[in-house]
C-alpha cells in the first residue's frame, strides 16, 4: 500500500518550464494534487502533457522552475525511483519474454520479495484476464494485450504516484473497465494517479480533478463538473464540449498576443 504522508502533497510544481532550443514545450505550469486524487490531464496532441509527465517521472530535467513528488525533488532519479510507477504510451516490454517472465525480471529490477511478487503477478493476471496467456510470448501478444502487461508492469511495486498516459488504449470495453476500476481503487488506498487520456468518458468516470493543457499552458483546473459548468459552450454541459470550448479560446488569445 502506498505510503505517502497525506500532509505532504503527492505532486508540487512551481513555475515548471521546458524548452527545446527555440520550441516552448511547456510554460510556467504550477500545480498542486494532494495524495489520493485521481488527476485527469487532458489536452490536444502537442499540448504538452508527455512532457509534463516526463518531468515529473525525472525522465527529463526542466529548463526552469522546480517540482516534487512524494516530497522529493524530481532531479533526484533515484529517490524518486521507488515513489512513482509510469506507463507511457508506448511502454518498453521485453517481447522475446512471456508476459510472467518479463514482469518476473521487472519485480526483480524493483528488489519486490519473490512471494510478494508471485502474488501480485498473479492477482492482476487473473484481474486483467491475462492469465491463461501469461506464459506465451509478448511478441504474439495484441496490442490490447501488451497493454495490460505494461498497466501491470508499472503498477507492481506498489507506487505512491501512478502516472498513466493512454492507460486504455487498443483495451476492449472489459479490459478498459478493468482498468478504471483497478485507478478508483488505487486512489482508494492512497495512491496518487495522474492520468493523461483523450478518451473524456474515462476522465469523468474516475478524476477527482483535471487539468486542461493548451500550447503548454495549464489554462484551467476543477472537478469535471466545476470546470464544465464554468464553460458556456452554448450548446450542452458536456465535459467534450467544456474541453472544445477551452482549447478553443486559448488558441484564440494566443493568436490575438501575436498580432
Amino acid at each position: 500500500m502506498p505510503s505517502t504522508d497525506r500532509d505532504v502533497a503527492a505532486i508540487d510544481a512551481t513555475n515548471l518550464r521546458k524548452t527545446y532550443g527555440s520550441e516552448v514545450a511547456l510554460d510556467d505550469m504550477s500545480l498542486s494534487i494532494s495524495t489520493g486524487t485521481v488527476y485527469g490531464f487532458l489536452g490536444p496532441n502537442g499540448a504538452g502533457k508527455t512532457t509534463t509527465m516526463r518531468l515529473l517521472t525525472g525522465l527529463t530535467q526542466p529548463t526552469a522552475g522546480t517540482a516534487r513528488v512524494c516530497g522529493t525533488p524530481v532531479d533526484d532519479r533515484r529517490a524518486i525511483a521507488s515513489h512513482v510507477g509510469y506507463l507511457p504510451e508506448t511502454p518498453p516490454l521485453y517481447e522475446e519474454f512471456s508476459a510472467r517472465e518479463h514482469l518476473d525480471y521487472v519485480a526483480d529490477l524493483r528488489e519486490i520479495p519473490t512471494e510478494t511478487a508471485t502474488e501480485r503477478i498473479d492477482e492482476y493476471l487473473e484481474r486483467l484476464d491475462l492469465a491463461d496467456d501469461a506464459d506465451k510470448r509478448i511478441s504474439t501478444y495484441s496490442k490490447g494485450m501488451q497493454q495490460k502487461a505494461a498497466f501491470i508492469q508499472s503498477v507492481l511495486h506498489d507506487p505512491d504516484v501512478l502516472f498513466l498516459d493512454e492507460p486504455t488504449s487498443g483495451l476492449d470495453p472489459r479490459a478498459a473497465r478493468r482498468i478504471r476500476e483497478a485507478i478508483t481503487d488505487f486512489a482508494e488506498s492512497g495512491m496518487t494517479v495522474f492520468l493523461s487520456t483523450h478518451i473524456l468518458p474515462v476522465v469523468e468516470a474516475v478524476a477527482d480533478e483535471l487539468g486542461v493543457l493548451f500550447d503548454g499552458k495549464l489554462v484551467t483546473e476543477g472537478t469535471p463538473a466545476g470546470v464544465t459548468s464554468r464553460v458556456e459552450t452554448g450548446e450542452s454541459d458536456s465535459l467534450e464540449d467544456a474541453f472544445l470550448a477551452l482549447t478553443s479560446e486559448s488558441e484564440i488569445a494566443a493568436a490575438a498576443e501575436t498580432e
